[in-house]
This record gives C-alpha cells, sequence and structure tokens, in this order.
C-alpha cells in the first residue's frame, strides 16, 4: 500500500489532465476559441445518430469491375504479344474473357508462355485459398483465351471497394475535419455517414461521379457517322460528346495517358474567355508519355475523355512538354471546383448506386441525449447510493474511482478524434457498470481475509492484489470481445466497442490504481488516531 511520491504525482496528473481534455467539451466551440492557446480546445465529436447528419448507403457496380479489367487484360495482352513480336489476328472481348487470335497457329505456345504473365497469384496459404486470378487456355487454331477465375473476380471487387473508400475519403474529408464515417458494408457496399450535413445534393455529385479522366488520339481515317453506319477501325471506339457541341468522335481505345497519372488539378480561369477551366499537371510518367504524344502529333486533335464522354477536343499546336495543361468545357464556377476534387482524390474504379439515403434531425439526436443524461442520472445516483450504503467509507472512494473513470474514458476518446454515438453512450454505461465491479470484487475479497483472522492493513493489501488477478481476467476476456466486434463489425457497432475498450482501460487505472491511493490515504489518517485501523468494510 506504499506510494512512492513520483508514483502519486504521475496519477494526479493524468487526472488532471483528463479533467483538462473533457474541459471544452462543456462549453460552445465559439467559447472554446477564445481559450489560451496552451488549454485543450478540441471537443468530443457525437455522431450521426446523436447530431443529426446524412446517410448514404452505396453498392458498387461487380459487371463495372469485370468489364474494366477485362478490357485491361486486352490491353496488356495486345501489348505483350506485340512486344514479343507474335503476330495477332485480333484482341476482343466474348463471353466474359478475353479471346485472343494469332496469325499464326504454331506460334501458340510462346503466345501462352507470355499471356502467363498476366497471371497473378492470389489468397494465402495459410487459409489454403492459393491460386490466380486468371487462367490462359489454348484452343485450335491459334485462338488463346483469357478466363478471370472465380477468386479472382472476388478479390478484384474487394480491392475496388477498398480503393474506392480511400478515393471517396479523398473526396468527402480531405483535411479529416468533417468527421465522416465511410465504411465497407458487405462484399460491395459502402456506407456513408457525414455529421451535421442536412442536404445531400451536393455530397451526391462529389461521391457519385466516377471522375475517370482519359487522353486520346483522335482517328484520323473515319468520322463517327461513318463509323456508326459500319464499324469502327481495330482498336478504336465511338465515343460520344458530353459538354462538346460537335458530338461524337471515333477514339483509340487504350488511352495516351491516365487520369492516375495526373499529380494535380486545380480550378481557375482561361486568361483569354475568362470561363471556368481545370488546370491540370501531369507526374514524371504522364508528362514523358503526352508530351512524346504532342510532338509526334502537331495540328492534329486529340480528345479530352470524362467518365466515357468526350469533355473537348482541342488541336495540338505544339509540342507540349512541361506536363500541364487545362481543360474547358462549358464549366461553372461550382462544376469545375468539384470536379477539380474529384480529379485529385482519384477515380472511382467502378460506378457506384444508391441503395438507401436518408437524413438524421439532429432533434432525434436531442432527444437521445437527454435520455442518456436522464438515464446516466438515475443510474449514477443509484449506484452511488448503493455503494455507499454497502461499502461505506470505502464506497465513497469506489464512487470517486467511477468519476475518474468517466473522465478518462471520455477525455480519451476527445483525444483520439473517436465520436460518441448512441451505442457508445452503451458502452460508457457498461463500462461504468463493470468499474463498479471491480471494486465490489477487492472489497469482497478484503472481507473474505478479515474473517480468516488477518488485520486490517494485511487485509486491505491482500484484497487488492488477490482481487487484481480476477479482475484482470475478466477485464481481458470482455477486451477481446470489443476487439473482434471492431475488427468484425462497422459503424454502430465498432462505436460500441471503441467506448467499451476504452472504458475497459481505463476501470483498471481508476478502480485499482486510484481507489487503492485514496485507501493508502485513509490509512495513514486511520494509524493516527486512537483506535487505529478498522477497516469499515
Amino acid at each position: 500500500m506504499h506510494f512512492s511520491p513520483f508514483k502519486q504525482s504521475v496519477i494526479w496528473a493524468v487526472v488532471v489532465i483528463g479533467v483538462l481534455l473533457i474541459l471544452p467539451s462543456f462549453f460552445a466551440r465559439e467559447t472554446v476559441e477564445k481559450w489560451p492557446s496552451w488549454v485543450p480546445h478540441k471537443q468530443l465529436s457525437l455522431g450521426l445518430d446523436l447530431r443529426g447528419g446524412a446517410y448514404l448507403l452505396y453498392s458498387m457496380e461487380p459487371g463495372d469491375v469485370r468489364k474494366d479489367w477485362l478490357e485491361n487484360l486486352r490491353d496488356d495482352a495486345r501489348r505483350r504479344l506485340r512486344d514479343a513480336k507474335i503476330g495477332v489476328a485480333s484482341v476482343g472481348i466474348t463471353g466474359g474473357s478475353v479471346q485472343v487470335r494469332l496469325t499464326e497457329a504454331d506460334k501458340a505456345d510462346a503466345a501462352v508462355k507470355e499471356l502467363r504473365g498476366l497471371a497473378q497469384q492470389i489468397g494465402s496459404v495459410l487459409t489454403g485459398t492459393t491460386g490466380t486470378d486468371v487462367e490462359i487456355r489454348k484452343a485450335d487454331g491459334g485462338v488463346i483465351s483469357i478466363v478471370p477465375t472465380e477468386q479472382g473476380i472476388q478479390n478484384r471487387i474487394s480491392n475496388a471497394v477498398s480503393a474506392a473508400i480511400e478515393t471517396i475519403r479523398r473526396r468527402v474529408d480531405p483535411d479529416g475535419t468533417t468527421e465522416a464515417l465511410i465504411v465497407r458494408e458487405g462484399a460491395s457496399r459502402i456506407l456513408i455517414q457525414v455529421p451535421g450535413l442536412t442536404d445531400t445534393t451536393e455530397l451526391k455529385k462529389l461521391v457519385g461521379t466516377t471522375a475517370r479522366l482519359t487522353f486520346h488520339e483522335v482517328s484520323r481515317d473515319m468520322s463517327a457517322e461513318q463509323a456508326k453506319q459500319t464499324r469502327p477501325p481495330a482498336g478504336f471506339k465511338v465515343y460520344e460528346g458530353g459538354a462538346r457541341e460537335e458530338g461524337a468522335l471515333v477514339l483509340r481505345e487504350t488511352p495516351i495517358v491516365r487520369g492516375d497519372e495526373l499529380s494535380d488539378a486545380q480550378p481557375g480561369f482561361d486568361q483569354r474567355t475568362s470561363e471556368p477551366v481545370i488546370s491540370f499537371r501531369f507526374n514524371n510518367s504522364g508528362a514523358r508519355k503526352f508530351g512524346n504524344f504532342t510532338k509526334d502529333h502537331v495540328g492534329q486533335p486529340f480528345a479530352i475523355v470524362l467518365d466515357d464522354k468526350i469533355v473537348s477536343a482541342p488541336v495540338i499546336r505544339e509540342a507540349i512538354l512541361g506536363g500541364s495543361g487545362q481543360i474547358s468545357g462549358n464549366f461553372t464556377v461550382e462544376s469545375a471546383n468539384q470536379l477539380a476534387i474529384q480529379l485529385r482524390s482519384g477515380a472511382l474504379p467502378a460506378k457506384l448506386t444508391i441503395v438507401n439515403e436518408k437524413t438524421v434531425g439532429p432533434s432525434l439526436g436531442a432527444d437521445s441525449i437527454e435520455s442518456g443524461k436522464m438515464a446516466g442520472i438515475i443510474g449514477g445516483l443509484a449506484t452511488i447510493v448503493l455503494t455507499i450504503m454497502a461499502y461505506g467509507t470505502f464506497g465513497i472512494f469506489a464512487c470517486f474511482g467511477l468519476m475518474v473513470h468517466g473522465i478518462l474514458t471520455v477525455a480519451i476518446m476527445t483525444m483520439i478524434g473517436a465520436s460518441l454515438t448512441l451505442p457508445g453512450i452503451a458502452g460508457l454505461v457498461l463500462g461504468i457498470a463493470m468499474a463498479v465491479d471491480a471494486n465490489v470484487l477487492i472489497y469482497e475479497r478484503i472481507r473474505e481475509e478479515l474473517r480468516a483472522g488477518k488485520s486490517g492493513i494485511a487485509a486491505i493489501d491482500l484484497g487488492f492484489n488477490r482481487a487484481f488477478i480476477t479482475i484482470a481476467d475478466s477485464q481481458l476476456t470482455t477486451l477481446t470481445c470489443a476487439a473482434v466486434m471492431f475488427w468484425l463489425g462497422s459503424g454502430p457497432i465498432r462505436g460500441f466497442a471503441v467506448t467499451l475498450s476504452i472504458g475497459i482501460l481505463t476501470s483498471i487505472f481508476a478502480s485499482v490504481t486510484v481507489v487503492r491511493l485514496l485507501v493508502s490515504y485513509w490509512l495513514r489518517s486511520a494509524k493516527r488516531t486512537p483506535r487505529g485501523v478498522e477497516v469499515p468494510v
């Protein structure tokens, strides 16, 4: 029961820091901004169910992911065989696979060997799910099929959803200040919650646009009207004009440069026409490709395509070697700014469709907060009264430990930026109940030691030491359950798991360390009284 002065100072410093961290949450944001810089300013953020806001559930189209993958496989197969100097009569997509027809059937084995480089290993040896994402099959007549496996498709969809989550996060919360919750739900769904937002119109525009930007070569041999009447040349495709008044064009399917090779995109104004434009800059790879193309095609047009719609098709006046340029296309100031954000964040790997949309008003959250406050007050008072009735002076120490537990739990949540949700309040209340259980275990152990004939000081010391093993065991079990809930759950389940986990850690400190320090202070004062130490439990 001895605490060194240094250990006492550390314990009380932790309590004081906890009080300072939760203090801003009890004042308005405008008031907190006026405080001195050395005082914490961060407030506890409230989740969607308490503060109100927007709720959007998106679903990714697996067909789009499969289509894009097959197109990439087709382009990669054509490039590999061309580099290997193997003649190709045609490369196309048929029935969910890429069909390659060689000009010389006797080179089929060499072509298969080259195309096997497209297959990638997926899965894990530990889970026993190893395999490749595509299969290379040879048929008669110099025909080779590149067939995606089911495991490869599922892996591709999972990776696409993960990439989409990061892209949406960069669009919705680029600075990390909106407290948006963006998580996966199921295999191909994404949940977006933005507290405090009541109008979802701009959010849907920001999230829903794929923003896949590509730069293409324009066919000089055939117009769009001719291609629609007959068929486009090999490797070309008709693209419709979006913001372009001239209409459709025949473009090479394989782009010169893709949008993922952009390093920056910013809204601005054209110096000659004063119309809103988007200035862009390529990375080193994109700048080299774009520079080589414009150098070889001076006097010819190239097309800027956004989500398979032609934005503009300017004529190359001179080689563009600086790796930068601008996009114009009847933009407004708002649309130019929005598109610049989407281009900077990167393109979505596939189209997203809204499955569920709703807005939660702040009044519902206010009612929940008031109900939570009332439940907390009633439960807290009942706990305090019953604990003091059962354990007297030591019950007062336990109640002080509960206060410290609550302060530290909220302080840590504020410090790490965790949002308090309605399930989080349930986790907070459950944590308080578990903190009381820890004190009950300690005090009942002390009573057992007193009945066994131990002295007061010895009984207290043994009670704390021996009960700690039981407390640690029970708390570790609960912490494991909370970790599993956080790992497998999402949204409210994770909020509950986070609050419960923090409560478990702070309850051990508050119920064992802080209460033990208070009991040691009481022991020192009791020794000085004529009656000596009489344990009031």
